[in-house]
């Protein structure tokens, strides 16, 4: 496409009356005046007061902004100590021992956009371009249902081409795919998206295809550096990606995600950004995010500031930020990805993180590419010039599973709730009152039932086997599932499952 026709796309896709309507007079949600009093004001913190604060983060209300302030202000190694299990055991309360498993499926990127930190920005001459016809979405959808996924995220460059009737057809298409296993057939079950902002109408179409969560994330919540990293294109215009979810939630799309990429500013100011962020859309709609992810900066093709940004934050300091996000907004789910190590993440997803990716492919064509080389999603050797960024992590999903039976959490492939209506204002009513982790549970158990007898090897099915022998025991003692006929039906279920049957739920 011209110059002069993407020139004019960018100009007709923002609708300023739709960044206006949510303004208040005149002004966005993130005060930076304000952000920096509360983070000046509680410095310092003592340690009685901090303990209060976990006390709430563990009554599952959500924090505001000076509590949050102050956690970010702790600076004792002992009362981190005990932060980070406050972390864990908020997670359990609401979550259980559960990690949910997606992947990620990248269809395009040609982008608008000039992103300094981005290898997919529309300058990286290096960058080799390319978008999935429908054909190849499926095909790169078997690869990815081959190894035992049910759960996906679409994501896409910000482009004419890939406009909302492109992603509306790839979830279409992704839905049709169905793979033989060892025992019926795999299948995603839940497409997620991330994707550029879009009007109102637009997201509808996403909303009419079956999109799951939308996920768009701010970046950085400080406008100077926003400006200074999204130099031009419809990136550039801070407001309309501000309000990217506010929009999706008038389209109908009732489960939302926000994140910040930690290393373009101040961490402490990007995460009182995505508080702020819950708030306004908890004042708007009355619930916050379903997710919050906090992806780190990592090496882009032919970015200098994905390496020597001042901002980046190191291991210790990712951990903290992780801990303070759970205790913030307890019912919210946490998302650490394959950008992290493999080392790091085991010691992240201990401080409260719900979700997380396996045998991840961020090129374009790389799922289907990898199996052509090696027959295995397990090739560790990344091509800078095809993708966004560069990972730390690629094991196979069954690997990762394995580990994490190991340390006595149960992976989950659980779509339930979202096809029984348990979204929106009914998932945040459930997750805030601690009710939904309990049918998570029992999912829980049923989808890795299926994936131990369909795809697990015979190692990671051994250990598998154990860990739900302990859930079955687990299950069967707590007085909750002994009501009505929770647990008759719960047990019926898991026999059908053991017997052969697929996607059955509670």
């Amino acid at each position: 496409m011209a110059v002069k026709s993407i020139s004019s796309w960018i100009d007709q896709v923002i609708k300023q009356e739709e960044i206006d309507k949510y303004l208040i007079k005149g002004e966005d949600f993130i005060d930076e005046i304000e952000i920096y009093r509360h983070l000046e004001e509680n410095q310092n913190p003592d340690k009685k007061r901090i303990r209060d604060i976990l006390q709430k983060s563990l009554a599952i209300k959500r924090l505001n902004p000076d509590e949050t302030a102050a956690l970010i202000q702790v600076k004792d190694p002992e009362m981190w100590e005990e932060m980070f299990t406050a972390g864990l055991k908020v997670k359990q309360k609401v979550y259980d021992n559960r990690i949910v498993f997606f992947a990620p499926l990248y269809c395009s990127n040609l982008c608008v956009n000039s992103c300094v930190y981005c290898g997919f920005r529309k300058d990286n001459t290096h960058e080799k371009r390319r978008i999935l016809t429908m054909e190849e979405v499926q095909e790169e959808t078997r690869a990815v249902v081959t190894e035992g996924h049910k759960r996906m995220i679409v994501v896409f460059g910000e482009h004419p081409l890939s406009d909302a009737e492109y992603m509306a057809e790839a979830i279409k298409n992704i839905y049709k795919v169905k793979v033989p296993a060892r025992q019926g057939y795999g299948e995603i079950r839940r497409v997620n998206v991330n994707a550029a902002p879009m009007s109102i109408d637009e997201l509808k179409k996403l909303w009419e295809a079956g999109i799951g969560t939308y996920q768009v994330f701010q970046e950085t919540y400080h406008k100077k550096m926003y400006k200074e990293v999204h130099p031009n294109g419809l990136k550039a215009n801070y407001r309309w990606r501000l309000y990217a979810l506010h929009r999706a939630m008038d389209a109908g799309i009732d489960d939302v995600a926000i994140g910040a990429l930690f290393g373009l500013y101040d961490w402490r100011f990007e995460v009182m950004g995505l508080l702020y962020h819950t708030i306004d859309l908890e004042r708007h709609f009355g619930i916050g995010p379903h997710t919050i992810s906090f992806p780190r900066l990592t090496p882009a093709s032919g970015s200098w500031l994905s390496t020597h940004s001042p901002w980046k934050v190191d291991d210790d300091t990712f951990k903290k930020l992780v801990t303070i996000l759970r205790l913030a907004v307890p019912y919210t789910g946490l998302i650490i990805t394959a950008r992290e190590r493999a080392d790091l993440r085991r010691e992240v997803i201990k401080v409260g993180c719900t979700q997380t990716d396996a045998s991840t492919k961020i090129g374009i064509g790389g799922y289907t590419e990898a199996l052509k080389v090696l027959n295995t999603l397990q090739n560790t050797n990344q091509d800078e010039d095809a993708q966004q960024f560069i990972l730390g992590d690629t094991r196979r999903l069954d690997d990762v599973i394995r580990e994490l039976a190991e340390m006595g959490m149960i992976t989950s492939f659980c779509t339930a709730g979202y096809r029984c209506g348990r979204t929106g204002d009914k998932i945040m009513g459930l997750l805030k009152s601690c009710t939904e982790g309990k049918f998570c549970k029992l999912n829980a158990v049923l989808t890795f039932k299926e994936y131990l007898e369909d795809y697990a090897s015979p190692e990671t099915k051994a250990i598998g086997e154990k860990l739900l022998e302990k859930e079955l025991a687990e299950i069967r003692s707590i007085p909750f599932f002994k009501r009505g006929k929770l647990l008759e039906n719960f047990e019926t279920y898991y026999q059908r499952v053991a017997s052969g049957e697929r996607d059955v739920y509670i």
